[in-house]
């Protein structure tokens, strides 16, 4: 009887701490989304401008929280439409401007409640011509005022291609107080089992 009694208790205790190991291993990847790709590759330089920019992501896109921001090197947007979410994708029509840098800033929630930043570049190495000037019978227009930098997007300050989403131990403590909750019901249970078997 005793032997089965150890058997019992190291199978229930074994089977505890395998769900327990499981949790904790799995609470960083469900709270941490992050970029996998994008195309353009981030640093790369091209002499031929891309139709789209793409980025992937480790986990689905929520399009109601995902913010996407495609500014040229005088700071003005250069997005031809907004974003469209497929997935863990997200794509965004590039409307080339001068030759230069170009940044794609992304913002997105975690589950864990610290948004996830970060951006990549890349460099147009030939712009694209201005349009023709109007017709001598066209009338002088105005020229438009150059946006600031303040509308041209969020400025995302973070390592380019890089996530600054912060992992901090929080999302972790929940899961190692079931972890211990799951332990001692199995010493309890243990306890239980042992009564019995000297009672009879």
């Amino acid at each position: 009887m005793g032997g089965k009694f150890i058997r019992a208790t190291g199978l229930l205790l074994g089977a505890i701490a395998g769900v327990a190991c499981v949790l904790l291993t799995a609470t960083p990847a469900a709270a941490h989304n992050s970029l996998t790709s994008s195309d353009p590759k981030d640093g790369v330089s091209l002499d031929r401008a891309p139709a789209r920019v793409t980025l992937s992501f480790l986990a689905r896109l929520d399009p109601r929280a995902t913010k996407i921001t495609l500014v040229g090197p005088d700071n003005v947007s250069a997005a031809s439409a907004e974003p469209t979410f497929s997935g863990s994708k997200v794509t965004v029509g590039f409307r080339p401007g001068p030759a230069g840098l170009y940044t794609v800033g992304y913002e997105l929630p975690s589950s864990d409640g610290h948004p996830i930043k970060g951006r990549i570049r890349f460099t147009l190495t030939v712009g694209t011509t201005p349009s023709a000037a109007p017709t001598p019978s066209t009338p002088p227009t105005t020229a438009a005022p150059t946006p600031s930098p303040s509308t041209a997007g969020p400025d995302l300050t973070s390592v380019a291609g890089t996530d600054t989403d912060d992992q901090g131990g929080s999302a972790r403590w929940p899961w190692a107080v079931g972890a211990a909750v799951l332990l001692l019901a199995a010493l309890t249970a243990a306890l239980l089992l042992r009564r019995r078997s000297q009672s009879t």
